[in-house]
């Protein structure tokens, strides 16, 4: 208490002794003297570099200039533009060690423009460090924070004598930095990490400081620095941050809501309150200048984070419509795939992301072709006239698709399926049984996605008509064990009403058939003639493992799958629904049944049972009308 006390007051010592000394003199001299300040109360208006006291006030004055402080030296510096002319500078005017750092921040600044680290060699760049390891204290901070990162970018050694005064001397005055020097400091000890070197004392008491001050936070700088090293930090830290810069979003530039978008991709935090107001600002200011980068990263982020905006989206799609062949290979390939993970399908873009690849083909890699695949197929993007560009995938996969990873070799012969673009040879590559083994081991859950995923491709080489009689592959990997899937609101209630529907003849339903194509139907029928279910446990059923009963079916019986469609199950505003579910109900068609559709849009607005039965009727007697009329 007592210090800050002295602080306080020490500001007015000079001012109340300099009025001392003139009331003091008599009041008929006209000549004007000049009263030199005594040498204690120098050192009381710039505060000595050891003082231990809380840094709130001595951080304002930190930042009030000084007339002594930007020298002669400093100004001839700062209009130098070669860095032999900071050098020679500093030979022949440099003196103290705030001169030499801040020589040494604008040398690093001319060698990134004009390059030349052979000058690092340099007997006068030696100088500038011996001169400010030997007077370390005398540093004033905010170019002491500057130094730190400069010497790393000039390549001097971790382990060299001046960086460790210069980190010993910032950790004695941590607590008087102000929270954007703390900033600059966090950005370069996340640096040194990476680099393998870490002062494990600085950080501790770095980062407690951080969290201790975090109601100095107060400009977006800081903000976008201190996210993007949010590995280093605490959950309680990184709440504090998001809802500073909730607070401060208005004050965003474009710049800084990209770079904190990619700090909260890069983290997977999936701060909605925070999307939404960079999504709101993004998307009503008209001054923005939405550059390309821009409209990728914050695509990368949406897709990242699972986040749906679609105003946002529709934007990013018309502004990068007029700007695709700018763009490069890798630009449309992470766009198209962050849009795929965001299930929104925008198709005069996608159209674009093709006829790019239709032009620009040699500068994809094998990667990226796999990528824009999965992408289209994910979306069920169908090509109306897609001769050309399906001609120059399969050119492009033949040269290296045998050297694929197993998991993503499966991964494109599916999305080839789904967009009906898979051959034999695709089919035969990925249902061998030496290629089945590498799929097996690791997660359940990943290789039972993959067991489905070879399902669904054997189904597609029985069902579709490739042209060509190929023998249907067999599927190797076993079935997960002991997993016990459960049904979702929607599909039990479908099952209810389906029991109903039937007048609870178990007989005459199956529900969550698992089928030997790798799809499960929701609920199974077989109607007559006059659309009455009847009894099918005796009925010959090729699509179970099992095979069904021994009895054929009766004449003018027909086999009805009932599915629900749940809202994931669509692309985003759209009654469009994705690759999978599509090639789901094309397969089921093929294997002989009539699939009657249940989406959520349409069963959700039901909400007595007699609707949901009455509706269940309705939808298959149109089902069925419509098979009679093909």
């Amino acid at each position: 208490m007592t210090t800050r006390l002295l602080c306080r007051w020490a500001r007015w010592f000079p001012h109340c002794s300099q009025v001392a000394v003139a009331s003091a003199r008599p009041q008929t001299s006209t000549v004007h003297h000049t009263e030199p300040l005594c040498p204690m109360s120098v050192s009381w208006i710039r505060p000595s570099a050891r003082h231990f006291c809380q840094g709130n006030e001595l951080a304002r004055m930190e930042e009030t200039p000084f007339p002594y402080e930007c020298t002669e030296l400093v100004k001839l510096v700062e209009k130098a533009s070669t860095p032999q002319e900071v050098l020679q500078l500093w030979a022949e005017q440099g003196r103290s060690a705030s001169d030499a750092a801040r020589c040494l921040v604008q040398l690093n600044l001319r060698i990134m423009e004009k390059g030349g680290k052979e000058i690092l060699q340099d007997p006068r760049f030696e100088h500038m460090l011996e001169t400010v390891n030997a007077q370390v204290s005398s540093v004033w901070n905010g170019s002491l924070v500057a130094l730190l990162r400069t010497l790393t970018m000039l390549g001097v050694p971790s382990d060299a004598p001046v960086l460790h005064s210069i980190q010993n001397e910032v950790l004695w005055r941590i607590r008087r930095l102000t929270y954007r020097q703390l900033a600059y400091l966090v950005d370069w000890v996340a640096f040194q990490r990476k680099r393998g070197y870490e002062n494990e004392a600085l950080t501790t008491i770095l980062l407690k400081q951080l969290e201790l001050r975090w109601t100095e936070l107060s400009d977006s700088r800081t903000i976008t620095i201190l996210m993007g090293r949010a590995l280093l930090f605490s959950p309680t830290l990184m709440d504090k941050l998001e809802d500073k810069a909730l607070e401060l979003a208005e004050s965003f530039s474009a710049d800084d809501i990209r770079k904190v978008a990619l700090a909260l991709a890069s983290q997977n935090r999936r701060a909605v309150s925070l999307l939404r107001a960079l999504s709101y600002h993004l998307n009503q200011k008209s001054s923005f200048e939405l550059k390309t980068p821009l409209l990728l990263d914050i695509a990368y982020t949406y897709g990242k984070l699972n986040f749906h905006q679609a105003l946002v989206l529709q934007r990013i799609a018309t502004e990068l419509l007029p700007r695709l062949s700018d763009l490069s290979s890798l630009d449309v390939t992470r766009c198209a795939k962050s849009l795929a993970f965001l299930k929104w399908l925008h198709l005069p873009l996608f159209e674009g992301f093709a006829q790019h690849y239709v032009n620009y083909s040699e500068s994809y890699s094998t990667l990226q072709v796999c990528n824009l695949l999965m992408s289209f197929a994910k979306l069920n993007f169908q090509l109306g006239r897609g001769e050309e560009f399906y001609h120059k995938v399969h050119k492009a996969l033949e040269r290296s698709f045998q050297n694929l990873e197993p998991f993503l070799k499966t991964d494109v012969v599916w999305s080839l399926c789904v967009l009906n673009q898979a051959n034999p040879d695709y089919i035969s590559s990925v249902t061998k049984h030496d290629f089945q083994k590498k799929l097996s081991g690791g997660f359940v859950d990943r290789t039972e996605n993959y067991r489905l995923k070879l399902l669904h491709i054997s189904a597609f080489a029985q069902l579709e008509p490739l042209g060509i009689n190929i023998k249907s592959p067999a599927v190797l990997l076993p079935a997960a064990q002991g997993k016990v899937e459960t049904n979702t609101p929607m599909q039990s209630s479908l099952h209810t009403t389906l029991q109903s529907l039937t007048n609870n003849r178990t007989q005459a339903l199956r529900t969550a058939v698992k089928t030997v194509y790798g799809w499960t139907i929701d609920g199974e029928l077989v109607v007559d003639s006059e659309n009455k279910p009847i009894d099918l446990e005796n009925l010959k059923a090729p699509h179970l493992p099992g095979g069904g009963g021994p009895d054929a079916l009766p004449a003018g019986a027909r086999r009805i799958a009932f599915v629900s469609w749940e809202f994931s199950n669509f692309c985003l505003k759209s009654k469009d629904l994705l690759g999978r579910f599509a090639m789901q109900k094309r397969h089921l068609q093929l294997a002989g049944f009539i699939v009657v559709e249940v989406p959520y849009f349409e069963w959700l607005e039901l909400k007595s049972d007699w609707q949901k039965v009455a509706y269940l009727k309705d939808k298959l007697g149109k089902a069925v009308a419509e098979d009679m009329a093909k």
